[in-house]
């Protein structure tokens, strides 16, 4: 039982969310459990063709055409995602005051994408910059998208956006809680989201990295675990969370998706890129260790995985060192397998892809393993077949991200 006070717990009353397969949490729920891939083949100028992971939502729906064209595809995301959210938890805010709202979402990278477009088309012009958009700042400064939220719902409280790289999904939850918990607002819109394939820049990097996944049908090229994965599959995505303080939600007779249980967030200090699997674990620990649990309290991990040779290798010695024999119930699962990695907003949709297993203790699996890395195997990884665990009260999601960022968040269902 839970003994802190209710001022002192963070539950989770909405979620928004766009992915390549999915625009709500129960068609992006049926599409983990079916099998559905959202990964299709994407053309760029000076790139190429290389298999990505495209949304396709109706930014329309809480933007004008105007609005669209004049901000960024991450704001468009950022306001489709909050709108679901804000529908979702019954939060009018012409009824509330606005002071107390904030907005605070994780993202990997951004201006990339209006930079690359307004060079290009100065380029029409012998690169003239008299033509540069004068739309250029607002579309680039840091705060944006979370600023794009606060200005399209006249949302008055804090905002800000999270830069931790492929962690920003999680600690963009992680800062919704703290600031809940410093009593700086009521509500926060907490999560993150990513343009990232907009840009061919991100291709081209990873590209010359070996990094960039290849495949001839782009459904079987994001592989997590599998011993012939190849890299990464570039995705764009945002999954936007309600967070409040249990007794405000209470006092709202809110409906709860699940509790914030604990959180760690630490750095490997080591490379920009090469994942450190010892610091990865001692972020599991700690977060287990703020949630007051054991590693065996934990019935599902999702894992970060994004199907990289070594980054999949590590992370999987990370969590043999912290799961032992003894997390007989504990299942290990992938979501990238089925929309690729959707960086900033990874996190974020990966664990709203689990949380409905509070209610169907089903635990969706990784696809498009075919051949298990020997380095990979976990004990209760599910693998290509969904599996009823019979009981999910928490589950831990993993992210990492370069610069050696790593974030662990742990859901649980909720008891009052």
């Amino acid at each position: 039982m839970n003994s802190k006070p209710a001022n002192q717990r963070i539950v989770i009353t909405g979620i928004g969310l766009t992915a390549p397969n999915a625009n709500s949490l129960q068609e992006f729920r049926e599409a983990l459990l079916s099998g559905k891939s959202g990964i299709t083949t994407l053309d760029m100028r000076y790139f190429g063709t290389a298999p990505a992971g495209l949304c396709e939502f109706d930014a329309t729906k809480y933007q004008k055409r105007r609005d669209i064209r004049n901000g960024t595809r991450a704001g468009s995301i950022a306001i489709y995602c909050a709108g679901e959210c804000l529908a979702d938890a019954n939060v009018d805010l012409s009824a509330v005051d606005t002071a107390r709202v904030g907005v605070f979402l994780g993202i990997t990278e951004h201006g990339n994408v209006e930079t690359e477009n307004e060079i290009y088309e100065i380029s029409k012009y012998e690169y003239d910059t008299s033509y540069w958009s004068h739309h250029h700042n607002p579309r680039t400064v840091a705060n944006s998208p979370a600023g794009e939220v606060t200005v399209r719902y006249g949302i008055s409280g804090p905002h800000y956006t999270v830069g931790a790289a492929c962690a920003a999904g999680n600690l963009g939850l992680v800062t919704g809680a703290q600031q809940l918990l410093l009593d700086e607002v009521d509500y926060a819109l907490a999560g993150g989201l990513s343009e990232s394939p907009r840009t061919f820049g991100i291709f081209a990097a990873f590209n010359s990295q070996n990094a960039l996944a290849r495949n001839a049908d782009p459904t079987k090229a994001s592989r997590p675990f599998d011993v012939n994965r190849n890299g990464i599959v570039i995705s764009e995505g945002g999954a936007v969370y309600m967070l409040e303080r249990l007794d405000h939600a209470l006092a709202r007779n809110a409906k709860i998706y699940g509790e914030l249980a604990g959180w760690c967030y630490n750095s490997d200090a080591t490379d920009a890129v090469l994942p450190n699997a010892e610091r990865q674990a001692q972020c599991i620990r700690a977060a287990l260790a703020k949630a007051g649990m054991a590693p065996k309290d934990i019935d599902i991990v999702n894992t970060h995985a994004t199907g990289t040779k070594a980054g999949d290798a590590k992370e999987c010695e990370a969590l043999r060192a912290v799961f032992g024999a003894e997390c007989t119930h504990t299942y290990f699962n992938n979501t990238k397998s089925f929309i690729g990695h959707c960086m900033g907003a990874a996190a974020a949709l990966e664990l709203a892809g689990n949380l409905p297993a509070f209610q169907d203790h089903i635990v969706h699996p990784t696809i498009n393993v075919e051949q298990l890395d020997e380095a990979c195997a976990l004990p209760n990884l599910v693998l290509n077949t969904p599996q009823d665990a019979g009981e999910v009260n928490a589950i831990l999601n993993n992210s990492f991200g370069m610069m050696g960022i790593n974030c662990v968040t742990i859901v649980q269902k909720f008891q009052e």
